[in-house]
């Protein structure tokens, strides 16, 4: 029997992959959306509204995909964002996901909820480890994540701040999510079918010893904080910009801002001392009807005018989706669900293939546009199609 990610020829390939293999509730959980999905189409659909610019009767032999992030020598423009509950989706999960990113020269960003230790996920990787923070279970339970973090050698604080409540994902709220990370076994009867029809994930599930507690958040005299919901998670793990503060006299490395998407919140968080800007809607799981991340891209970058790195998250699928969000003035960007289906659907040498194809895919489309390199990509490689949505400034009249 052949392994399911030597038959993928794209991302795209790999999301019924992981549709088979999963309960509908984690999968659901991975693939859905806040709402009605506005945004979560619109990340992807974006890209249509950017066409190519090429260069032709131009010789390529090779290209060069090296770039750097806050000092950080990439093979790629890549990095691995954080997505939670990754041991939800294979046993291995954060473990599997470190290592894939590891050996392919490129930076992984742990997310808070998530089930390995941040210890074990950082040995596991050959390359840079990023710590992505929610404030849950308090300000102790941060603090204590902050001091693990320095000592295991995590590089940089990625600090989200587009999660003051969980937004509306109402798959989620129909498939039982609630009910099958509670305590109530009569609430959980409704729901367990879905478990019973993918019998090799259940058998995974159960030997790596079911729903695992969070062990990177450790609330002084509890111990570590149980699974929960997302919805119960993120309610109390708001950050906000005075939190910045006090985040800062903790962590003296580099603070990643993510969660952008204006030019008002892009020059607060330089103010505060950001060393980088992510912008991200949260991959349409937020806020629903908000802009694509590709099309608020311009503006942040406008408006943090170099004086700090702009990464892009939201709707990557091919290499020249990259290679669009870095014309635009990414510096680079992260992935989330293009590699989070490769390792629902194979584990690590899933998230390897993903990587594998965006890397090939990116490199065509150099040579294609008649680039050498990605260092070389700049605004005269694209053309913005005439109805990109302008941005609109609504002024309150005074009274």
């Amino acid at each position: 029997m052949s392994r399911p990610e030597t038959s993928a020829v794209s991302i795209t390939d790999f999301r019924p992959l992981a549709r088979r293999r999963l309960p509908k509730v984690v999968f659901d959980y991975l693939d859905g959306g806040a709402e009605g999905e506005f945004t979560l189409r619109e990340n992807c659909r974006a890209f249509e509204d950017v066409t190519f610019r090429p260069r032709h009767a131009v010789a390529v032999p090779r290209c060069d995909l090296r770039t750097s992030v806050l000092g950080f020598n990439l093979s790629l423009p890549l990095l691995l964002a954080p997505v939670g509950y990754s041991r939800l989706m294979n046993p291995q999960g954060e473990l599997a996901a470190a290592r894939a990113a590891g050996a392919a020269g490129t930076a992984y960003i742990l997310s808070t909820i998530s089930g390995h230790r941040m210890e074990d996920v950082k040995a596991a990787t050959s390359g840079p480890a990023w710590y992505q923070l929610y404030l849950m279970g308090g300000r102790g339970a941060a603090e204590a994540a902050i001091e693990r973090a320095r000592v295991a050698g995590f590089s940089a604080l990625v600090v989200t701040i587009d999660t003051n409540v969980a937004g509306m994902r109402e798959r989620d709220f129909r498939n039982g999510m609630k009910e099958m990370l509670g305590n109530s076994l009569v609430a959980k009867i409704p729901f367990l079918s879905q478990f019973l029809t993918r019998p090799r994930w259940l058998t995974g599930f159960l030997l790596d010893g079911g729903v695992p507690k969070l062990p990177n958040i450790v609330i002084p005299g509890q111990g570590p904080m149980p699974l929960i919901d997302v919805s119960a998670a993120l309610a109390s793990a708001a950050v906000t910009w005075e939190d910045m503060r006090w985040i800062r006299d903790l962590w003296t490395g580099p603070i990643i801002i993510k969660g952008v998407l204006t030019g008002e919140d892009a020059r607060r968080a330089l103010d505060e001392g950001a060393s980088a800007i992510v912008v991200s809607n949260h991959g349409g799981r937020q806020l629903d009807c908000v802009p694509a991340s590709l099309t608020a891209l311009p503006e942040v970058v406008e408006a943090v005018k170099g004086r700090a790195e702009v990464l892009m998250d939201g709707g990557i699928r091919r290499g020249g989706d990259i290679v669009k969000a870095i014309c635009l003035g990414a510096r680079a960007v992260l992935i989330g669900r293009a590699y989070a289906y490769g390792l629902a659907a194979a584990g690590q040498a899933g998230v390897s293939r993903a990587i594998e194809i965006l890397r090939t895919d990116l490199e065509r489309t150099l040579k294609l546009l008649g680039c050498a390199s990605i260092a070389d990509l700049d605004g005269s490689f694209v053309n913005i199609s005439a109805n990109w949505p302008a941005r609109k400034r609504f002024t309150a009249a005074s009274p």
